[in-house]
């Protein structure tokens, strides 16, 4: 018995010792095949190289997983080609992993052999990390654009401004983005090819549309685990294994202390899967672009208004095991995580996320974040619950039916007469358009023509006005002092005043209703003029203009202008307590109210249909209702702001007025008393220079809102404040801010509006543009693929047919005669 077992032993021995001499015949086969390809290219072998291949078949023979781990800070030029000819050649069955790493090379790399390198591994391509120092804007497309079949990828580039992995990443279960500091917006489709990603962390990027950010973000059917910013112990997006909390609820956090230990991501550590060492805070040029901007988001956290995650730890003090408050354990956050219910938006439009930012998510927060969206947020226009389809619409409102069929057509006719009006069927169009183009269009308005061909001078718009009756006109004013009125719908030039003489800003514009083609505009040296458009050439630079203006005596330090309804009288306001009254018919002025406020006023606007109403708002934080009828001296009610007013106007029914104060502070009051109807809670930036302006959108169903250190657009319900959707005007050039000096709502088109841009250089060119809420950015591209399809002429009709029932005027007449 004993000889028998002693012979199995010896058997087992040597089948074992054949085994590790086969494994170490084939690995040394690796290196024996670079060597030769090294003398193939006459290049000398890299040290290093040789390490690797032999620190894999010491694993191998302590039956370990066999990880080769190429760091491309090791490499120069020369050596890549004869380690790809090493991976395309061989079999790597014995190889069960390959990483790529990169930790700041000090050599500048082709970025096709780098490419090629990471494709020689085909599928046994596990972790790639790449950092800014071998990353460059054309690498980045290509890698982005074809994909690769890593499992796990780590990017780290100061380049990355757009999101756009269009590329094959069918085997990418863990994405890392952290630290991508010019990294700001998500496009549509760029997580289209990663079915498989389940990890997703962009700690300290600049992502700040919560709308576009959870679209995208919805389209991953296996995303368990996101992070924008993280807890100070977790180096992945898992859920901190060190946080003390009560079974099923998020409100109790006890301690959460930083550990030196490797943390698990999914089935592979963090330690396994990237390699690196712990990520530190970085500073650099680039990363300061729009250091301006996010540092309000920053002030703002001590402020009053941090991060949903940072509310949580506050709740409850405990000290952690390094004895700092809980409050400080949450780190590198990205905007978006200062958007108010931040993490109640991010979980109630993920279902199937499981971690969130280092917390789990559990089915109580899920519940609640239903509700406090449902409060706050809208999902479409006019409390529509749910998207619909556009043709379905087009039928009932043809049929007169409201989805219930009726055998007697008598019904059909009743239904018609008094069930579902124009007014409705007009909101659940734009309702539909609306919830189908998350991206909206965005077109430059003053792009027609910007050079004068003689000087080479740019058009630099410095305030605009939709016209009040003829839907395609458009005036605006330059730093210059040109007065140009566009077709903005075909961008044609209708006429141009061109400024002579001394150049000074356009800082006011405002047409006369009952004469369509004047309008006045006032200049910041004081200088106001009344123009006629049919007196201005159609040309750039023609100078033989401006004679035919009629010319006021001049307000001082002027920044604003307008006409009353009746247009027979007109305010000046500007950098002082008080306004002027100007007789339009005879060029005079009547008479100069002052000490109307205690600190400059703003602006001065008219009532729409009272000529002698009008308010006004000051920085001295208060906004004033006056009647000409009672000699501005009393004013008929004040009603104060927490900061200083920029803006106030009427609704287009004269029912309320909406304030806008520095730094986000928008409200809605009742016009015929003051009292406050609306609250609209936009975030503040902690800015005494964020100068916010607000308008009417759709009637006064919606308002527009942004300001002069932000590049967001906000639009709100009038009636609930709760908020529809951010749209950000974002520059195309690289390290470009774009902020928001001023904003109108288009009067003849539901859900469109027009934003004037400015820059932070002041050589940069200033522009308007035109945002579409109920058209894609994307409409362009699918058209044209559709052109190819068989069904594309039926798709396009129904889609023209959409836009002209949405755009009707007789639609929009409605919606602006009704409240919601």
């Amino acid at each position: 018995m004993l000889n028998s077992m002693s012979l199995l032993e010896f058997d087992i021995t040597v089948v074992l010792s054949v085994e590790r001499v086969s494994i170490s015949t084939q690995l040394d086969l690796v290196t024996i095949c670079y060597l030769d390809s090294c003398k193939r290219h006459e290049v000398c072998p890299n040290s290093a190289v040789l390490s690797w291949f032999s620190e894999a078949k010491v694993q191998k023979s302590c039956q370990e997983k066999c990880n080769i781990v190429v760091s491309l800070n090791r490499l120069k030029n020369d050596d890549i080609p004869p380690l790809i000819d090493v991976f395309l050649a061989l079999d790597l069955s014995d190889i069960d992993s390959v990483d790529v790493l990169d930790h700041g090379s000090t050599c500048v790399l082709n970025e096709e052999h780098i490419l090629s390198l990471m494709n020689a591994t085909k599928l046994k391509l596990r972790v790639i990390y790449l950092s800014s120092t071998s990353l460059k804007k054309g690498f980045l497309r290509d890698l982005c654009h074809v994909g690769l079949p890593c499992r796990i990828l780590k990017l780290r580039s100061n380049n990355i401004q757009k999101l756009d992995m269009v590329g094959r990443f069918m085997r990418l279960h863990t994405l890392n983005l952290d630290f991508c500091t010019l990294l700001t917006s998500l496009q549509k489709d760029c997580f289209s090819c990663m079915p498989n990603l389940m990890y997703l962390s962009m700690c300290e990027t600049r992502v700040a549309n919560l709308w576009t950010t959870t679209e995208v973000l919805a389209e991953l059917p296996s995303l368990l685990e996101l992070r924008f910013q993280n807890c100070l112990c977790c180096k992945d997006t898992g859920p901190c294994n060190l946080s003390s909390r009560e079974k099923g609820s998020l409100n109790v956090i006890n301690t959460c202390s930083y550990s030196a230990g490797e943390t698990t991501i999914g089935f592979l550590s963090l330690r396994e899967s990237f390699m690196v060492p712990e990520v530190h805070r970085k500073t650099d040029i680039s990363s300061k672009v729009d250091e301006r901007k996010f540092s309000g988001y920053l002030q703002d956290r001590s402020e009053g208004s941090p991060s949903p995650l940072h509310n949580l730890c506050v709740q409850y003090e405990s000290k952690n095991v390094s004895g700092t408050s809980n409050k400080d354990i949450w780190h590198h956050p990205s905007p978006i995580c200062f958007e108010k219910h931040y993490r109640a938006y991010m979980v109630a439009s993920l279902p199937r996320l499981a971690v969130l930012d280092n917390l789990p998510i559990t089915k109580k927060e899920k519940e609640t974040s239903k509700t406090i969206v449902s409060e706050f947020y809208e999902y479409l226009p006019y409390k529509h619950n749910r998207k619909k389809n556009v043709v379905n619409i087009l039928q009932k409102r043809e049929t007169g039916t409201s989805g219930v069929h009726y055998r007697n057509s008598s019904k059909l006719k009743q239904t018609y007469c008094y069930g579902k009006s124009q007014c409705f069927f007009s909101r659940s169009l734009s309702a539909a358009r609306f919830g189908s183009s998350m991206w909206p269009s965005l077109h430059p308005v003053s792009s027609f023509s910007h050079i004068y061909k003689e000087e080479n001078k740019r058009l630099r718009p410095r305030q605009f006005e939709y016209h009040p009756s003829n839907s395609s006109l458009m005036a605006f004013g330059t730093l210059d002092g040109e007065i140009v009125v566009v077709n903005h719908e075909t961008g044609n030039l209708v006429g141009c005043n061109s400024s002579i003489g001394m150049i000074n800003s356009v800082l006011g514009l405002c047409w006369l209703k009952k004469y369509p083609s004047k309008l006045v505009a006032g200049f910041d040296n004081g200088c106001l003029k009344l123009f006629d458009v049919n007196h201005m050439p159609a040309k750039l630079g023609d100078r033989s203009c401006g004679s035919g203006a009629v010319h006021f005596e001049d307000f001082e330090q002027l920044t604003s202008v307008h006409v009353n309804s009746t247009d027979d009288q007109f305010l000046a306001s500007g950098y002082s307590k008080g306004v002027a009254l100007y007789d339009i018919s005879t060029g005079k002025r009547l008479q100069v109210f002052t000490n109307m406020h205690r600190e400059p006023i703003n602006v001065a606007k008219f009532a729409h249909h009272s000529p002698c109403m009008f308010a006004t708002s000051s920085f001295d934080k208060d906004v004033k209702m006056w009647d000409l009828r009672e000699k501005p001296e009393n004013p008929c009610y004040t009603a104060s702001s927490s900061r200083g007013n920029v803006m106030v106007c009427f609704s287009p029914d004269d029912l309320y007025l909406l304030v806008s104060a520095i730094d986000n502070e928008v409200k809605q009051l009742l016009a015929v008393d003051g009292r406050l109807h609306t609250n609209f809670n936009i975030t503040s930036t902690g800015s005494a220079h964020n100068y916010t302006r607000s308008y009417y959108m759709n009637g006064r169903d919606y308002i527009i809102s942004g300001s002069c250190d932000e590049h967001a657009v906000r639009i709100c319900c009038a009636q609930t404040g709760r908020r529809l959707r951010d749209v950000y005007i974002e520059g195309t050039e690289s390290g470009k801010s774009i902020f928001v000096q001023s904003l109108r709502g288009d009067p003849f088109r539901p859900f469109n509006f027009s934003v004037l841009t400015s820059t932070m250089r002041p050589t940069a060119k200033q522009e308007i543009i035109k945002v579409n809420l109920l058209a894609s950015s994307h409409d362009a591209d699918e058209s044209s693929r559709d052109q190819g399809r068989a069904h594309s002429p039926a798709r396009l009709h129904v889609h023209k047919t959409v836009q002209a029932c949405v755009e009707s005027r007789v639609g929009y007449v409605s919606i602006c005669m009704k409240p919601s």
